[in-house]
């Protein structure tokens, strides 16, 4: 019997087409700022480039900072959790945030800065939550993973020739066959990257529900303690003032009993309280973890890991969904491998509604209304990240760049369907989004005092790429000018 059965084949593509359309334009969403966020830390440094940073901190430099920072906030609601992210490569500052500001501390402990990195979290917002807040968002992103690997599954069933057209590309023939075939070829091969990234985000996604339900039925609603078998819990609270617990103890020791992991949170739980004890997350080299936990007392003590390195399956498994999704291992070929592999997905999903647009077209059944919405979403959408940095650049990183985001995109849809005009919508939002693109290189290049050189790259990939935009344009402009001016015969 042949597998896959003609009659599988059109029930899985019948499927594929159903999700795509119900799906489509979210997951372009999540797919387009998910490729961006890969880099995030890049991105907050980019979007603060003359903040002053340092590549480590000396254990008295922590201590410092959290008798500083937890002393100029006499007067306010007391913190309950005090972090401390620890610089690296990536990002290379150290950043202290309480439950009533985040701040930036130099080498010495001093505070250097506010951090403001608006644009940066509204991006990843964006990707995580779908900007709907809580575990609602949480569960939509991560219903929308499940379609996700329903889609390139049943991609790869639809299209039984798929592995072995695998290197055919028809990239300058007919509309359809063209997006057909990059949309295709693209799907076979990054097809184990998007099934991982759609079966990991539907696991954070979904999980957060699972938790809940768990807590719900077994341990009364309390959902921190249905997460402490995987994460670790806390222990009671203890009301009463204290002195300030020993980071820099703790830190102390745990480089001296674990000389080869690289710490990259410090949590002070309770701060000034009796209560008060410590947690350090590191990470462990050549592992998918996203950290290991050890706990210490207030007076900086070691009294126990979590067990996220060796302890069950089950619990490392959950620890290495993180990383693996974001692309945070590996360094930077792993990190440039995501950026293009994202991309490449974005594309998919771009182009999978648009398959299903020509198709109707060349039936007779054209949808000149659902083109220019998808025109508008396509193109539209990148440009309005744009447009929310711009705004975070004139009014401050507390701009409201989701209400501008979701506002632009639902003006720019219900001018798709006022004017149905796809292809010039198509070009004009291209238009835009390259001159866009080269205003954000050039102008972020313009106030840089820094010499920080990823920085650097990503003016000019915005500049390069907002110039790939614009090109196409100002060919043909420059092709039907000299026919323009040519004398009649």
């Amino acid at each position: 019997m042949r597998f896959p059965t003609a009659d599988l084949v059109r029930r899985a593509l019948s499927g594929h087409a159903a999700i795509g359309l119900l799906a489509g334009g979210l997951l372009y969403l999540i797919c387009l700022s998910g490729t961006i966020v890969v880099l995030r830390e890049e991105i907050q440094r980019w979007e603060q480039p003359n903040v002053a940073e340092t590549a480590t901190i000396s254990p008295a430099a922590l201590q410092t900072a959290a008798r500083d920072v937890l002393a100029s906030e006499a007067g306010k609601k007391p913190t309950e959790h005090f972090y401390i992210r620890l610089p690296n490569g990536a990002l290379p500052r150290a950043v202290v945030t309480t439950d009533n500001q985040a701040v930036y501390i130099d080498e010495s402990g001093a505070v250097a800065d506010k951090e403001a990195h608006g644009w940066t979290e509204f991006l990843i917002n964006l990707h995580v939550y779908l900007h709907v807040p809580g575990t609602l968002g949480l569960t939509i992103v991560g219903a929308l993973g499940v379609m996700m690997a329903a889609l390139t599954l049943g991609g790869v069933l639809a299209h039984p020739r798929i592995f072995r057209d695998a290197f055919r590309l028809r990239a300058r023939g007919q509309k359809q066959l063209a997006l057909a075939d990059w949309h295709n070829r693209l799907g076979v091969w990054t097809l184990p990257f998007g099934l991982a990234l759609a079966l990991t985000g539907a696991m954070i996604g979904l999980g957060g529900v699972g938790f809940y339900a768990m807590a719900a039925k077994w341990y009364g609603g309390d959902v921190e303690k249905a997460y402490a078998p995987i994460f670790g819990g806390e222990p009671a609270h203890a009301e009463g003032k204290a002195s300030l617990a020993r980071i820099d103890r703790a830190m102390a020791n745990l480089t001296a009993a674990h000389p080869g992991i690289e710490p990259s949170y410090v949590i002070l739980h309770e701060p000034g309280t009796r209560g008060q004890y410590l947690t350090i997350l590191a990470k462990h080299p050549r592992r998918l973890i996203y950290g290991e936990t050890y706990a210490f007392d207030a007076a900086g003590n070691p009294t126990h890991k979590v067990g996220l390195s060796d302890g069950p399956i089950g619990r490392q498994f959950a620890a290495s969904t993180y990383d693996l999704h974001f692309g945070s291992f590996g360094g930077w070929p792993v990190r440039l491998a995501y950026v293009l592999l994202g991309a490449a997905v974005t594309v998919i999903c771009g182009t999978g509604m648009s398959i299903w647009l020509v198709k109707r077209r060349q039936r007779g059944r054209a949808s000149p209304r659902l083109e220019a919405m998808w025109a508008a979403t396509v193109w539209g959408a990148p440009l309005l990240m744009l447009a929310a940095l711009a705004l975070r650049a004139v009014t401050g990183a507390e701009a409201p760049m989701v209400a501008l985001f979701w506002s632009g995109l639902a003006l720019l849809i219900g001018a798709g369907i006022l004017l149905p005009r796809a292809e010039a919508w198509a070009r004009g939002l291209r238009l835009a989004l390259g001159a866009a693109m080269v205003a954000a290189g050039l102008g972020h290049l313009a106030i840089m005092t820094s010499g920080i050189g990823p920085l650097y790259l990503i003016d000019l990939a915005l500049v390069a790429g907002g110039a790939g935009f614009l090109w196409p344009t100002v060919r043909q402009l420059r092709l039907t000018r000299p026919a323009e001016l040519a004398p009649a015969e």
